[in-house]
């Protein structure tokens, strides 16, 4: 489980790597992002352009009563994702990524939990397989949330915990956010688990 990440990566070297379009943002950096925060995700929009946006982390299910749901809801298994009432839509109209450059894991040390910083060498930039929903609130109002994806932990991680988020390969944002891609199927395949080149603790 992903519970805390950072992003301090200037926004310009955000451009670079996600491709949005728009204005640039003013990012302010973030050393210990939390569920219930804002958090900046790239998403496609209907006419194809990718756009950063601020969304909620913690996904509340469109047909949710009650937002507090998403408290509970800041992963998202992508072995299952596809099948889960929660995420269902998601995956198949919602997909995002979610700029990070580093995040936290805790390894239990008999009583104790651990914490180890997760990150690329050179602390570059990377992106989470995310998935986003717009919940209505009524009169008017809507919020907009997200969840991360998780996959079994990497040999490099697995000592650690047994599940790591899913960091996509650049290659493959593209495919990700292709909103013409509705079948789980079609992207399946970029959320299995894998070593990443240059993932240092």
């Amino acid at each position: 489980m992903c519970g805390r990440y950072s992003l301090t990566t200037p926004p310009e070297a955000l451009r670079g790597l996600l491709d949005f379009d728009g204005p640039t943002p003013n990012l302010a950096a973030r050393y210990n992002i939390a569920p219930r925060q804002a958090v900046p995700v790239v998403r496609c929009e209907g006419t194809g352009e990718r756009h950063l946006v601020m969304l909620r982390w913690g996904l509340v299910p469109y047909w949710a009563k009650d937002e507090g749901i998403g408290d509970r809801l800041i992963n998202a298994r992508s072995e299952t994702a596809a099948e889960k009432p929660s995420f269902r839509r998601a995956m198949e109209t919602r997909r995002c990524l979610i700029p990070v450059d580093g995040f936290y894991e805790w390894k239990a040390a008999g009583k104790l939990k651990q914490p180890y910083r997760i990150e690329l060498d050179g602390r570059r930039p990377f992106a989470f397989a995310g998935l986003w929903e717009r919940w209505e609130k009524g009169a008017g109002g809507s919020l907009e949330t997200c969840a991360i994806l998780t996959t079994e932990a990497n040999d490099r991680l697995r000592a650690i915990h047994h599940r790591m988020p899913v960091i996509l390969d650049p290659a493959a944002y593209g495919a990700w956010l292709d909103v013409e891609a509705r079948d789980p199927r079609a992207v399946a395949p970029l959320l299995r688990r894998r070593e990443v080149d240059g993932l240092v603790t």
